[in-house]
């Protein structure tokens, strides 16, 4: 089982290029309901999801990725946010401020293999303006939005990037 789940890891990639064909709402369900099993601080679990197929939006967005458009190729982008108040209500500001986030990225990344593993590609965006995409998504000044994840079928299949190698980043009981 192991070496199955590595194999979906090390073979997922971040695609840019999908084809137009509409995901299944069960399909997208399944791969939110591995988002929301994600651990999270206190199991606060901070997350929020905003589904959006409307390609008005979707370009909208895309403007506020930096010109991102390739994003609108995807039939589904999904708008991964945070409640902040949820972590910080606990935590104070580390909650505010690192575990909230955290939160939301474990969530990204289930939602990266899971969708890798139904044969989806995804990619995970954070390069926008925060602002432009609250006002677009008329989110609450509570909600931070924190990626950007297009998905679809994948229309390529880019070839694996070179990783540092383990010996590399491996530090026993001090720097």
């Amino acid at each position: 089982m192991f070496v199955e789940l590595l194999d979906i890891i090390k073979n997922r990639r971040s695609i840019r290029k999908y084809y137009k064909e509409d995901i299944p709402t069960e399909d997208l369900y399944k791969i939110l309901e591995a988002a929301r099993w994600a651990p999270s601080a206190g199991n606060l679990q901070p997350w929020e999801f905003i589904i959006i197929k409307n390609d008005t939006i979707k370009e909208k967005i895309a403007s506020a990725a930096y010109g991102q458009y390739w994003i609108t190729e995807a039939p589904i982008i999904i708008i991964a946010c945070s409640d902040i108040y949820r972590t910080a209500s606990v935590y104070g500001r580390r909650g505010k401020d690192l575990y909230c986030i955290q939160d939301v990225a474990a969530a990204i990344q289930n939602i990266l293999l899971m969708a890798h593993y139904m044969g989806y590609g995804t990619c995970w965006v954070g390069a926008f303006n925060e602002e432009e995409i609250s006002s677009i998504l008329s989110l609450p000044e509570h909600v931070r939005p924190l990626a950007i994840i297009p998905i679809g079928k994948p229309r390529e299949k880019p070839a694996p990037r070179k990783r540092r190698p383990l010996h590399d980043i491996i530090h026993y009981e001090k720097w």
